[in-house]
């Protein structure tokens, strides 16, 4: 078998068919393929190192023109939120370089994606165009050419509608998502120290709009030595699953102050859930902690199962109650619960799946993964502990489900 050759990934880039741009977060050229410098009518070095727009301005003599703002709007997106950009097609007029003054109309069809650096964040950004003024043309003409003006301004007009109308969706979205993360926010506990016991608490939304505000935690101190930690899952995204989880994690902080146990705690959380909508296959992993016994008392609703990391380095996890996911059954059952002990100096840890799941590996996995970075920082603090798992477990590239996380000196 012949071993692979290297690939010219330079070389590639040149030969891409279609106009492909690389540009700095800053929307400076860094980099252009020879179909850019043909079709744009520039070469490489009237554009590496500029601005694209003072490159490329707006036609000055086309007071509706907007070609310029969108563009950039777009690539601002881009960096912004680490996602990819489709435009609707639009006018985009550019001045001939040899004849100063002139405007050449074009009709482009844009994508902006971006690169992302190690650190997660984008390093550069990807702009490739689609040239479509021929074909608008093309369309007009097959017709008869008195309508060819007619048609390509039709095209234009649609193309700008659904532009419009991607914008509105965009902001509505956005909108949305900051409304669900302030009612997610105003529902979460403070960080707290029970004596000598410290809680550190992280919420790690989602990148963009994926699965975000569905993830809760609770912390709730019980009569005598004791304190309550939760963690828990709803499924779905936006607001209405931030709405779902705000009455979820109320319904269970208040059951557990009355329940004689976890189980007993999330079995009224099941006659709850069948009056909230969106409550259907939540997930939840319920503790109660008792320091004067030295035991955790705990009990998984369809949850991946909390952690004990012990003072020598070895993890345990909390994995012998587990039961189907909240309303996940017609008639009342009673779940199980199960206690375990600790010493002094372990630690507890409760998250969410957005912490461990990836969708190319079981759970045994995942989970061997969590216990090896549990393992490595068993010297940690609660604060900084969390803080570490979140950047050693979670992908450089972003978080595509929101994560809750609760780390709890024992």
């Amino acid at each position: 078998m012949r071993e692979p050759q290297p690939i010219d990934y330079a070389a590639v880039f040149q030969a891409l068919p279609g106009m492909v741009a690389l540009l700095t977060p800053e929307l400076v050229y860094v980099d252009v393929n020879d179909d850019f410098e043909q079709l744009a009518g520039r070469p490489r070095d009237q554009l590496l190192g500029r601005y694209i727009f003072d490159v490329f301005p707006e036609n000055p003599n086309d007071p509706a023109a907007a070609g310029m703002r969108e563009t950039r709007e777009s690539m601002l997106r881009v960096v912004a939120t680490g996602e990819r950009d489709t435009m609707a097609v639009l006018r985009y007029d550019i001045e001939d370089s040899l004849r100063p003054g002139q405007w050449q109309v074009h009709f482009w069809s844009p994508v902006n994606a971006p690169v992302l650096g190690p650190d997660g964040k984008v390093s550069l950004v990807v702009h490739r165009v689609e040239e479509v003024t021929e074909l608008l043309r093309d369309l007009g003409t097959r017709t008869d050419s008195d309508r060819s003006a007619v048609l390509e301004a039709e095209l234009y007009t649609r193309a700008r509608e659904l532009q419009g109308v991607n914008e509105r969706l965009r902001k509505a979205h956005a909108h949305e998502r900051e409304v669900a993360l302030a009612l997610q926010a105003a529902m979460m506990p403070t960080p707290r120290h029970r004596g000598p016991h410290q809680a550190a608490l992280r919420y790690q939304p989602a990148i963009g709009g994926l699965n975000v505000c569905g993830d809760w935690y609770d912390l709730v101190d019980l009569p005598g030595d004791r304190m309550a930690v939760a963690v828990g899952d709803v499924v779905g995204h936006g607001l209405a699953a931030a709405c779902a989880m705000g009455q979820l994690h109320s319904a269970l902080s208040a059951a557990t102050r009355l329940a004689d146990g976890p189980a007993q705690a999330l079995e009224a959380l099941d006659m709850y859930a069948g009056s909230v909508d969106g409550a259907e296959a939540a997930t939840v992993a319920t503790t109660f902690v008792d320091w004067h016994e030295h035991t955790i008392t705990y009990s998984c609703a369809g949850h991946p199962p909390p952690a004990v990391l012990h003072s020598d380095g070895t993890v345990s996890f909390l994995d012998q109650a587990t039961d189907p996911p909240i309303d996940a059954r017609p008639d009342h059952v009673t779940r199980p619960q199960a206690r375990a002990p600790f010493t002094e100096g372990d630690t507890l840890v409760l998250y969410t799946d957005g912490l461990i799941e990836r969708r190319t590996e079981d759970i045994d996995t995942s989970l061997g993964r969590l216990a090896d970075c549990l393992a490595r920082h068993r010297q940690t603090a609660p604060e900084a502990l969390a803080d570490a798992l979140l950047a050693d477990l979670l992908p450089s590239t972003g978080n595509t489900d929101d994560t809750a996380l609760v780390v709890v000196s024992l």
